[in-house]
């Protein structure tokens, strides 16, 4: 008997096969069969009518405090997200001194860099491990619905080492090297998928100064990288990079590659579209560099990389008015009820817009002709003439004002989009070349990060929701395409090879999709991180049963309580 059958259901089974109808049965959290299955189950579900698909596997995630408390890691599991691979941009939380001082300054840089609340990492984490490994036992140890594997992140690991030089990015010894090494070779022996580093000016402190390791040298990257080799290409070196000299940058990630039989997953991006023939040219070098022997894979995202401004959240277009600022530490209801007096709305209309002396700033301020509503259902491809530059010239009102009454729909919750990096084509053309391009895999969701103006980890469901079924402004993508490039694709950049695919023999985490009813809601801030810390939480319609290893964890959008997920210790045969 099995303990599971889906039946009826047109199968997309992950591979970028033709969808079919049939059933597929469940074995001890395996796919035990798939076509037309005789006997009976424990259990079975009616699909008719309805999509089956893998679970979503996101590659990246910043859900290395979340997943100590949060058994969904949410909003994942909320869009069919059944893996998910923390650890990345070299953040994280081990290995870490234990003291209050070390915890602090980790927490610091992952508040500042990634836009976590530092009251809900201090509230949230426990803090039971000091070293890489422990930290790997108290994940494992927590009850949790999805899957999920980390990666030793270099900003810890040189903290650790190096104290306040590492802190300072001062050039590292070859003692540190050494000792930064070992480390990363312990973490990866014990579990870790892989090793990653940031080298962005994007990741900064509050006091401005760029995060540990982010100017680290050659000697330091490949001294470290160099312990997948003698590991047999076992793990996965990462990073994110400016790449200001980007030759000079991709010829070390290929001699690293071909000289350790190591696999660099590297995200690629670009701010201008006078940067988009410089991303043709990278593209170019990794099919160039993997024909030699190199294994280069540029992690691209679906969207532009953007923000979302609101009243509750990180920023919006009137968070550096002078009027403002009293308004700014209120509550949403306190801000709403003062933001609803017509004195405090003209008093914000009526002064000049601050001059931040920053391109970037200044676009949130006053770049009405960037800025657009996000609707509901949520538009992340507008054209010109919707943007509030253009909106409020047809109303005949001054932008600034359209704007602000734009924020005050729906109980103030309205958002306002910002796609800021790789939207210069004003559409998303540029996105689905990435994503067509046989070379990448789609990453960059930043789950559980950038809280206050950011919830990409909504992508998968955009992906079938939009790419596949509603755009008009472009071509679509075939639905075969946009599930294989969110489960076998992702799951092998990773090193799993046990799941992304319906197919016997495979781990059984899926989705059921009502694919004419799948859609994404609109973004809202909401306060349920521990300490009251507020997050950009986006649900969805649509996932009839989300399931990890066989068993149901969310149905019709619920929470089931089931706890089936694991941490994920190294790479995973079939």
């Amino acid at each position: 008997m099995y303990d599971l059958v889906i039946r009826n259901a047109t199968i997309v089974d992950g591979t970028g096969k033709p969808a079919f109808s049939g059933d597929l049965a469940v074995t001890a959290g395996k796919i035990a069969a798939v076509g037309t299955v005789n006997g009976p189950a424990q259990r079975e579900i009616d699909a008719a009518g309805k999509l089956l698909t893998p679970g979503w596997v996101d590659v990246h995630s910043h859900m290395d405090g979340q997943a100590t408390w949060d058994p969904l890691c949410s909003p994942a599991a909320n869009h069919g997200i059944t893996t998910l691979v923390m650890g990345n941009c070299g953040i994280g939380f081990a290995p870490c001194e234990p003291n209050d001082a070390a915890h602090d300054r980790l927490i610091a840089v992952v508040e500042d860099v990634e836009d976590i609340p530092g009251a809900a990492l201090h509230e949230g984490v426990d803090w039971t491990w000091e070293s890489f490994p422990e930290y790997l036992d108290a994940v494992e140890k927590f009850p949790r619905a999805i899957d999920v594997g980390a990666q030793v992140p270099h900003c810890a690991v040189r903290t650790y080492v190096m104290g306040e030089r590492g802190s300072n990015n001062e050039p590292a010894t070859a003692e540190d090297v050494e000792q930064m090494a070992a480390i990363v070779k312990e973490g990866l022996e014990v579990g870790a998928l892989g090793f990653t580093t940031s080298r962005t000016e994007l990741h900064t402190t509050r006091e401005d100064a760029v995060m540990p390791g982010t100017y680290a040298d050659e000697n330091e990257l490949l001294g470290i990288g160099k312990v997948i080799g003698e590991l047999g290409g076992k793990g996965i070196f990462g990073l994110v990079s400016d790449f200001s000299d980007w030759r000079q940058e991709m010829d070390w990630m290929k001699r690293l590659s071909i000289d350790n039989n190591c696999q660099i997953n590297f995200v690629l991006f670009f701010r201008e579209e006078s940067d988009w023939d410089r991303v043709l040219q990278q593209l170019d070098f990794c099919r160039a560099a993997n024909a030699e022997g190199a294994q280069l894979i540029p992690h691209v995202g679906a969207r532009p990389v953007n923000i979302l401004l609101s009243w509750d959240g990180t920023i919006n277009p009137f968070s550096f008015h002078a009027n403002y600022a009293p308004l700014s530490v209120m509550s949403h209801e306190e801000r709403l009820a003062e933001l609803r007096k017509p004195e405090v709305r003209a008093a914000l209309l009526a002064e000049d817009e601050p001059a931040m002396g920053d391109e970037f700033m200044d676009t949130i301020l006053s770049g009405w002709d960037k800025l657009y509503e996000l609707g509901n259902p949520p538009n992340y491809e507008p054209a010109p003439e919707d943007s509030i530059a253009a909106q409020a010239a047809a109303a005949g009102v001054p932008p600034r004002e359209y704007c602000f009454d734009l924020m005050m729909k729906n109980d103030g919750k309205n958002v306002i989009y910002f796609p800021c990096f790789g939207y210069g084509a004003n559409d998303l053309s540029r996105q689905v070349a990435l994503l067509e391009d046989d070379s990448t895999v789609i990453s960059l969701a930043d789950t559980g990060a950038h809280c206050g103006v950011l919830c990409d980890a909504s992508v998968p469901t955009q992906m079938l929701s939009y790419y596949v079924r509603d755009r008009q402004r472009g071509h679509r993508l075939a639905l075969e395409t946009a599930v294989k490039m969110q489960t076998l694709d992702t799951a092998r950049c990773v090193g799993l090879e046990d799941r992304g695919t319906l197919e016997v023999g495979m781990k059984a985490d899926m989705n059921i999709i009502d694919f004419d009813e799948l859609q994404l809601e609109a973004p809202e801030i909401i306060f349920d991180l521990p300490a009251g810390g507020r997050r950009m939480f986006q649900g969805a319609r649509g996932y009839v049963a989300t399931l990890v290893s066989g068993e149901v964890i969310m149905e019709n959008g619920k929470y089931t309580g089931a706890v089936p997920g694991q941490l994920i210790r190294g790479p995973q045969a079939a």
